[in-house]
């Protein structure tokens, strides 16, 4: 369950049971702990039933609830989803010609979201706010084009050889020749590579030395808003994930939808 879906359930539930459930948010989220997840499969069938004002049924899973998060303790660290918002539309993944990619960042007052979109059908978009720890620093533009290449290039277990991958920002492309000619310890101004909660790395560090050992990867420019499907098709999913942070809706049949229309056309241009 996505925080935006909880806070919405937990917005409709009755007084009896707001008070319940609140305690139990930090064990609604993805955990690599199975007690964890058993709390909250109960909180989440909980929320289902109040929504179908089966109350009673409510009140007795959080009572399972409660009693299996006093016997566990406190919630474990939760672990990324590292599928959430990726896709893949069929029909072009067995093609034999190498995999060309674009990604594309959107940024609008303190909502941002990144977006790629492959050859092979792969597509994928993430939505960024910013906080009291946000490690992005000045370069907030640049930093976000750079993280819509490394989700792009952690949809595979290993990027493809001989990929190209499409950028429309000439800065984000400069950093990654730097990065691939071995200049690994070079970031943007302002970014910081202190110790992450959830991750080993920072992204632009684990990004710099993936494309300092891959020289097969090929990375362009293409200009931003020209036409070009691949790249209007990232820049549409960044601007649905940027949206996404302040509106309710379910992205994901409009994310599927604009990326299949793009890569239809994207195919068809081949052909021609």
């Amino acid at each position: 369950m996505r925080p935006d879906e909880f806070r919405q359930a937990l917005s409709l539930l009755p007084a009896t049971l707001h008070d319940r459930v609140r305690p139990l948010r930090r064990y609604v989220f993805r955990t690599n702990c199975p007690q964890c997840q058993r709390i909250g499969d109960a909180v989440t069938l909980a929320l289902t039933a109040a929504h179908y004002d089966q109350l009673t049924s409510a009140g007795q899973l959080l009572d399972n609830a409660t009693r299996l998060a006093a016997e566990h303790g406190p919630a474990c660290r939760p672990q990324p989803d590292q599928e959430r918002g990726r896709g893949q539309v069929e029909g072009w993944a067995a093609t034999s010609a190498p995999v060309v990619a674009a990604t594309d960042a959107s940024w609008k007052g303190r909502a941002g979201g990144i977006g790629y979109v492959a050859s092979d059908g792969r597509y994928g978009l993430r939505s960024r706010g910013t906080g009291r720890l946000d490690p992005t620093g000045v370069s907030r533009v640049l930093v976000n084009e750079l993280r819509a290449v490394d989700f792009l290039l952690t949809a595979y277990p290993e990027p493809p050889a001989g990929m190209t991958v499409l950028v429309d920002s000439l800065a984000a492309l400069r950093w990654l020749r730097r990065w691939q000619d071995g200049e690994v310890v070079a970031m943007p101004a302002g970014y910081s590579v202190r110790q992450r909660r959830w991750a080993d790395r920072p992204t632009l560090v684990r990004l710099a030395d993936r494309v300092s050992h891959r020289p097969d990867l090929a990375f362009r420019h293409v200009k931003g808003h020209s036409g070009h499907a691949l790249n209007e098709a990232a820049d549409g999913l960044s601007h649905m994930a940027r949206r996404r942070v302040e509106e309710t809706f379910d992205v994901r049949p409009r994310a599927r939808a604009l990326a299949e229309a793009f890569l239809r056309d994207w195919h068809a241009s081949l052909t021609r």
